[in-house]
């Protein structure tokens, strides 16, 4: 009785087990991320240990600058609905959807007197409504991505420093925000712990668990990945790839709204710059949905990625902070942002053209 032979694939047999691994880590991008952050937080403990910072890089360090990742992860996963969507989908207007929905904020609860809810509510609608320009200028009129977002940052921008005449809105309501973005202890397992920032869990645990659900467990969610994949197979297969494409902007948009919350709380006062100051909010957005595995082209992309990588850019800004003195760190925080945009466009070009994508 012969024994029957069993064909193994020619790839899978040459595949060596290093080979293996580097699939499984350009492939598998939470894999990645995860080493990567473990590397740079033993890196900067060490460094903490001997001596070399300004001051010690701890738990509770580590903690508070979480502070930073509340509007970062939130844009981070703006744009990653956006790009998901494909054909060039970008959005460079998020820092100024900040900057203008923040100062209509700063009006409402600081000067108009209205209730915090009905203002937080008032600039997400603002925020979709500006976001839903972007989404009629690319799905409707079928402007590029680019360019229509470029120019409705400046449009934004503009608007959002002329409305008060370049001053801030700073009220006593307003300033009194600011204690909601104080950091508390957890409960039950808190002493245990490091404080966290409240925003953390009153506006990014929000916004992760809706983006999950909205992407991973509605038909739009389906939808919004078959368009980026090739909108073209989408449309003969029955989507409405001009709606879909529109509401990804709007949902960006009422999500940049939602940051400017957060802004306003964390500076005490609705600045007109806040979203587009210095190198603005936007491009640390996009770094950080690159970086997390999202795929320019559209289609690909998961929201555990845009944390990751998150807290991987904050803890390593962090850590640079603390090893120049004065005002050396937050020009070397732009040198690292723009290292590792470039790392990351390498990588997702690398494993896309060797293994079709990173998941």
């Amino acid at each position: 009785m012969s024994t029957p032979v069993v064909d193994k694939a020619p790839g899978a047999a040459r595949e060596s087990v290093g080979a293996r691994l580097v699939r499984a880590l350009l492939t598998q991008r939470i894999v990645l991320l995860a080493i990567l952050i473990v590397v740079v937080v033993l890196v900067m403990f060490y460094l903490s240990a001997n001596d070399y910072l300004t001051a010690e890089y701890s738990t509770d360090y580590m903690a508070s600058s979480l502070i930073n990742a509340v509007p970062l992860a939130m844009l981070g996963l703006a744009e990653l609905v956006v790009i998901l969507s494909g054909r060039g989908g970008i959005d460079l207007s998020v820092g100024a959807i900040v900057s203008l929905a923040g100062m209509i904020f700063g009006f409402a609860y600081g000067e108009w007197g209205w209730t915090l809810w009905i203002s937080v509510i008032l600039a997400a609608v603002v925020g979709g409504l500006l976001g839903a320009v972007n989404g009629f200028l690319v799905s409707v009129v079928g402007f590029p991505a680019l360019i229509t977002t470029l120019a409705t940052y400046y449009a934004y921008k503009s608007i959002a420093i002329v409305i008060n005449n370049q001053s801030p809105i700073s009220t006593p309501a307003i300033q009194d925000l600011y204690s909601t973005a104080r950091s508390v202890e957890l409960p039950v397992i808190g002493s245990y712990l490091p404080n966290f920032p409240l925003g953390l869990f009153t506006f990014l645990l929000p916004t992760v668990v809706v983006t999950w659900l909205l992407l991973a467990r509605t038909t739009y969610g389906r939808r919004l990945y078959a368009i980026g994949t090739n909108d073209v197979a989408a449309q003969w297969s029955g989507i409405n790839v001009r709606d879909t494409r529109f509401k990804a902007y709007v949902f960006a948009g009422v999500v940049s709204g939602l940051v400017a919350v957060v802004t306003v709380a964390q500076f005490a006062s609705a600045r007109p710059d806040a979203g587009t100051s210095g190198n603005g909010m936007a491009l640390p957005a996009i770094t950080i949905a690159v970086l997390g595995g999202v795929a320019i082209t559209g289609g690909i992309g998961r929201v555990s990625g845009i944390v990751l990588a998150t807290l991987l850019i904050v803890w390593l800004n962090a850590g640079i902070l603390l090893y120049f003195v004065g005002n050396e760190g937050a020009q070397y925080q732009l040198l690292a942002l723009g290292a590792v945009l470039v790392f990351a466009a390498l990588l997702n070009g690398l494993t896309n053209r060797r293994y079709g994508g990173a998941r």
